[in-house]
């Protein structure tokens, strides 16, 4: 660069000497402050906006309206050393010293107003923020327009909403700078076009994505943070539970002086920060009874709520979002189907099967079925490995079977079914297949429409998300035929005296007011996995019950139940001597945290001679020392007295 010491008194700046640095800045001849042809915008692989827009400063019109203030928008605004460094040429070339005035111009020779402090340093910024070639194109061209005034939409992504990649290290908060820098409006207005062209492909959608309004006010964006796991851990081979811990503040805690050891997630796993986050954020900003009514609040809440529908969609891999209704959890969604399909389609004569492997939850209405229709219930047995035998399933299946319901991974064992090759037997014979999901969802990827099951039903405190709320997914056609389980509000279409119409589905098993704040929730922990990978999650927990099971059953005395080939994260064991509740004692005495008892799957226990069980399951975030502190504690109780705990 010439050297462009400024002429004049006091060491300020004259309009000659902001000329010669803006052109020397930009490159470009001593007649033109902008380059003529939008240059493509550069770091993102993006397209250049669709029309020239302009900005005030650089020898261009100014706004045709002061821009606003900048709002409380965290660290995702760029603050004066940014766009210092990102204005100043090539990144290693260092950004030019300009000297101080108090009138306008002074503000890095922009045109903007001066700055009661200093900025601090530029931070190294990655590739996330404009770089010198994106600013020439959202500069350039004609100057007289006037920048429009964009209204706010839903975040896109994590840096200020602008569907960019976060900055590699956090930004500077933005200092008061007045109406000098550009408002999240006209940053919107800057950007928008470029990424609305060829934006690359994203993650799947978040509550903070903008997303269409489900509700007649089209008020979908009002602004939802996004609520994203954090992008430092990949999935694959790479995964690193110990990262993946600090998602989950409960992890934290301490239990008798030691740090906690959350070895029960088969019963309820914990929460992230995403989603505790994402519940405070509805009670906060959009909680209200949904559709129907005429006012903001509804409108979000019902484009949450239909939303976080469109989540559990896409994680099944469901065909529609009517194919999804909300219930409270697993048991409620076997009985939505116990008390709606089956009264209408099972009779005296009928047969339902399940398996040996089977909660109390996936037994008990069917019984109650039978008993109240005549059918008969019958089940498949398991080998002593704990896997269903295939043949003996087999011979169960005939012209009276109607339904077959069964575990894709049992609860107390860890097994998992075949659950494609179960389903097709089952469909050949003409029966209607139920598959419980609460076990599986968090370890390994569904797909409805491949397993091609009629009905699928899953817990959402199961797969990090809160109590209380669950989901079916149903067929289409299997939905269309069934009646109403439960009459009320929400769930009609028209109501006199004499006749009631009911909503097609899902809204015709959704009657009275759902859930809603927790389905919110709920769709925020599908989000929350997808983005960590069932596959990783998979691969990681699978390594942790190998090493698992090594070492416990090297401990003499201690029994494994359910060594099936095929395995979930659940390891079960009994010890000679001590009963299952003295051995959950004292591990906790430890701060581990384990299941004792019958696991509600009291038959397939006593399949393997045991009234109890200790259970110990696993999650994504289990590390190997978890499975350490385990080991040792066992050993230890092995070794006292039985009764000592």
């Amino acid at each position: 660069m010439p050297d462009l010491a400024p002429p004049g008194a006091a060491g300020l700046p004259d309009i000659a000497w902001l000329t010669a640095l803006a052109n020397e800045m930009f490159r470009a001849p001593p007649d033109s402050l902008m380059p003529s042809v939008p240059m493509p915008v550069g770091g993102f692989g993006l397209a250049p906006p669709s029309a020239p827009l302009p900005v005030g400063g650089f020898g261009l019109a100014p706004p045709s309206a002061p821009l606003p203030e900048v709002p409380p928008l965290g660290t995702s605004v760029p603050g004066e050393g940014e766009l210092r460094a990102l204005l100043g040429g090539a990144p290693a070339t260092p950004v030019p010293a300009l000297p101080a005035a108090t009138s306008p111009g002074a503000f890095g020779g922009f045109g903007l107003a001066p700055l009661s402090t200093p900025l601090p340093d530029v931070p190294s910024l990655g590739t996330s923020v404009p770089g010198e070639a994106d600013l020439r194109a959202l500069l350039g061209g004609s100057p007289a327009a006037p920048v429009p005034v964009v209204p706010a939409a839903k975040p896109a992504g994590a840096f200020g909403g602008f569907g960019l990649a976060a900055p590699s290290t956090p930004l500077p908060d933005v200092p008061a700078l007045g109406t000098s820098v550009p408002g999240e409006a006209e940053l919107r207005a800057l950007l928008g076009p470029a990424l609305d062209q060829q934006a690359p492909p994203a993650a799947p959608a978040s509550p903070g994505t903008s997303t269409p309004s489900f509700y007649f006010l089209e008020e979908a964006g009002h602004g939802v943070p996004a609520f994203a796991a954090r992008p430092d851990v990949a999935p694959g081979p790479n995964f690193d539970a110990n990262a993946r811990r600090a998602d989950f503040p409960i992890l934290a805690e301490r239990v008798n002086g030691r740090p906690l050891v959350w070895l029960d997630n088969g019963a309820t796993t914990q929460k992230p920060r995403a989603v505790i986050d994402r519940l405070v954020y509805f009670y906060e900003h959009e909680n209200s009874n949904i559709h129907r009514a005429a006012h903001t609040l509804a409108a979000r809440a019902t484009d949450a709520y239909e939303g976080a529908r469109e989540i559990v969609r896409r994680f099944l891999h469901a065909g529609s979002v009517d194919e999804i209704v909300f219930v409270r959890g697993t048991t409620e969604g076997i009985n939505l189907v116990a008390k709606s399909w089956g009264r209408r389609y099972i009779g005296a004569g009928d047969e339902i099967v399940i398996t040996w492997l089977e909660h109390h939850a996936n037994i008990v209405p069917w019984q109650m079925l039978c008993e109240q229709t005549g059918a008969k219930l019958r089940v498949a047995p398991v080998d002593d490995d704990g896997q269903v035998l295939l043949d003996e399933y087999g011979k169960l299946l005939g012209p009276r079977t109607k339904l077959v319901a069964f575990t894709q991974v049992s609860n107390a064992l860890g097994t998992i079914t075949p659950s494609h090759l179960m389903t097709r037997m089952a469909h050949a014979v003409g029966a209607r297949v139920l598959l419980d999901g609460a076990q599986s969802v968090s370890h390994m990827r569904t797909d409805v429409q491949s397993i091609g099951c009629d009905w699928f039903v899953f817990s959402g405190h199961k797969v990090f998300g809160p109590t209380g709320i669950g989901a079916v997914y149903g067929r289409a056609d299997v939905l269309e035929e069934s009646p109403p389980w439960q009459g009320g509000g929400n769930m009609i279409a028209d109501v006199t005296f004499e006749h009631t119409e009911y909503h097609r589905p899902p809204t015709r098993f959704e009657a009275g007011t759902g859930n809603i704040g927790d389905a919110v929730g709920l769709g925020a922990a599908l989000e929350y996995v997808e983005q960590v990978g069932l596959e990783a999650i998979a691969a990681h927990e699978h390594d942790l019950l190998l090493y698992a099971t090594r070492l416990l059953g090297q401990i003499p005395g201690l029994r494994l139940l359910g060594t099936a080939p095929e395995k979930a994260g659940v390891i079960s064991f009994v010890i000679d001597g001590f009963s299952s509740e003295e051995i959950g004692r004292a591990l906790n005495q430890d701060g581990i945290a384990v299941r004792a008892g019958h696991h509600c799957a009291q038959p397939i226990l006593r399949r393997f001679g045991v009234e109890s069980s200790v259970r110990a399951s696993l999650a994504l975030y289990n590390t190997h020392a978890d499975i350490d502190a385990l080991a040792t504690a066992v050993r230890r109780i092995r070794s006292s007295a039985p009764g000592r705990f």
